[in-house]
């Protein structure tokens, strides 16, 4: 099997246990057995291919912990750094589903 057929495979399991249940990076990466950092780097892929489908990817709003800052708007997967409003990094980790 080629690399590109094993990331079509791993970005289409990653779409069907979303669609199932919501999860997180680490419970993805757990699941999958991949570094959170590759479930981050398939996550915009898996949100292409399930929009041709007519469905989306849809993630919660990462939140501060520390001052109840709400990242809306955010575009990209990744979770940030800090929060721009206290520059703490006491961040909830986005939760994602297929719907």
């Amino acid at each position: 099997m080629t690399e590109r057929e094993q990331d079509l495979t791993v970005r289409r399991k990653i779409a069907e246990l979303l669609a199932d249940r919501e999860l997180g990076v680490r419970d993805l990466s757990v699941e999958l057995g991949l570094s959170e950092k590759e479930i981050y780097g398939h996550l915009e892929h898996v949100a292409r291919s399930v929009r041709t489908a007519g469905r989306r990817l849809e993630a919660e709003p990462v939140l501060c912990l520390a001052c109840g800052y709400t990242f809306t708007g955010r575009t990209r997967f990744t979770r940030p750094g800090r929060c721009p409003r206290c520059r703490r990094s006491r961040l909830k980790t986005p939760v994602f589903r297929v719907i």
